[in-house]
């Protein structure tokens, strides 16, 4: 199929630069090669790492409430005279209660439930 001869399809000696180059570029080769296999090392052992750590998690831990199993929990969170709860919220062991006083003084009071207090009391204030 070929119409070259078969002393013409041999390879011929590359001249000295030529040669130079092409060893250059053949260490280049196997230097970008080691790095790379040592960057995929590195990413496999993170890997590895990550998954054979024990159970810790990137979350806070919250503080729970331990709540009886014979009766439930009861505390009395004592909000200030006149304050008209808009909103509650809860967090771990803590409940927010965001509302005003008297109208127009807007409070966000915060409730401790394992304390069984209020931990916080915050003016809230437009500017």
């Amino acid at each position: 199929m070929s119409t070259q001869k078969p002393d013409e399809q041999e390879e011929k000696p590359l001249d000295p630069v030529m040669e130079n180059v092409r060893r250059k570029m053949i260490r280049l080769q196997l230097v970008s090669a080691g790095v790379m296999l040592v960057m995929l090392m590195v990413v496999l052992g993170a890997i590895v790492y990550k998954l054979t750590r024990p159970g810790k998690t990137d979350a806070p831990q919250t503080a729970a409430v331990a709540v009886p199993s014979d009766a439930p929990l009861t505390a009395v969170a004592a909000l200030p005279a006149g304050f008209e709860v808009s909103n509650v919220a809860l967090s771990g062991g803590q409940i927010l209660f965001y509302g005003a006083v008297g109208g127009s003084d807007r409070r966000a009071i915060v409730f401790d439930i394992a304390a069984g207090r209020i931990v916080a009391n915050i003016a809230v204030q437009a500017n």
